[in-house]
């Protein structure tokens, strides 16, 4: 019988509830693999580059797959590439640039002295694309990767084109209460037999740092945060999408959406260049299960025109 596994973890990854002996799953003519000791591998995919840049004092590693218009995936809280971006890879690589990397002490990047923050994981992204030379590119954060683009956009708007929030908050009011209220209790021992901490173990440079690691992620949720007026003057179009059992509340979505120009009828009034969806029957940690759901979505978010100047 196959084991269940579930933890509190922290906005970013929140009332999580994964099969031990499963992986994520991918598109539909698409499967992940795991060989001991390897991260998990897509069938019929392989990046056209991959390594890792010197950034901010970080040796951060990413991969590059396929060509087109470039799309930044960032991963969520506790995730690496292989276990958040099987089933998204595929399907967008078709017709675009996906680059993806795991961020400050993520799977194959080491964990470095500084604190990890919102703010410096969003100067980390801006420093891979000047080393990949990409001016300019779409930027999808899908939980703590959410917070994540949401600082890219405040701080790096000259790098970005549109931007994409998968079950991710601008406050840390935007959690449900009983969410934001478990981040204090968590701890390494929650994630024993896990696949984030198998994960870890297979590809972090240093598994013993794992507790310290955990720690350390944590405080970035237990230290307020709003960031409403800087997010409401992002000038990019925004595409904010949760589930409809999310960890993120309906009403933080939807006034992000009215402050971009929806909550009209936009046979009267026109549509908003930005969107909301809320997704049925998906939870925050289901939305990465969601790729054949999203990517169509995605793509026709990002081929509307305009775009940021």
């Amino acid at each position: 019988m196959k084991n269940n596994w579930v933890i509190k973890i922290s906005g970013p990854v929140m009332l999580i509830a994964v099969l031990s002996s499963c992986q994520p799953k991918t598109g539909k003519n698409d499967t992940a693999e795991q060989e001991p000791g390897k991260a998990i591998t897509m069938k019929n995919i392989q990046p056209a580059q991959s390594g890792y840049a010197d950034i901010n004092g970080l040796k951060m590693y990413y991969e590059v797959y396929g060509k087109g218009e470039p799309i930044v995936l960032l991963h969520g809280a506790f995730m690496t590439i292989p276990l958040n971006w099987s089933g998204f890879i595929p399907l967008l690589a078709k017709n675009r640039k996906v680059i993806v990397a795991e961020m400050q002490g993520h799977g194959r990047t080491k964990d470095i002295s500084r604190s990890i923050t919102y703010e410096g994981m969003s100067d980390d992204v801006s420093g891979l694309l000047q080393h990949l030379k990409i001016a300019k590119a779409d930027i999808l954060g899908y939980s703590m990767g959410g917070g994540i683009a949401f600082q890219f956009a405040i701080r790096h708007p000259e790098q970005l084109r549109k931007l994409i929030i998968l079950s991710g908050t601008y406050a840390h009011d935007g959690w449900w209460p009983e969410a934001e209220a478990s981040f204090a209790s968590v701890n390494a021992d929650m994630f024993k037999d896990s696949p984030i901490k198998k994960q870890y173990d297979s590809l972090s440079k240093d598994p013993a740092h794992f507790p310290e690691f955990v720690k350390k992620l944590m405080s970035a949720d237990l230290q307020p945060y709003d960031w409403t007026k800087e997010v409401n003057n992002i000038k990019a179009p925004v595409f904010m999408v949760i589930g409809d059992m999310d960890g993120v509340q309906y009403e933080h979505a939807i006034d992000l959406f009215r402050a971009r120009g929806g909550g009209k009828m936009g046979d009267l009034h026109g549509l908003s260049q930005s969107r909301l969806a809320i997704l049925p029957g998906t939870t925050h940690m289901g939305m990465s299960q969601r790729a054949d759901w999203l990517v169509p979505m995605i793509n026709e978010f990002l081929d509307t025109q305009p775009v940021t100047k």
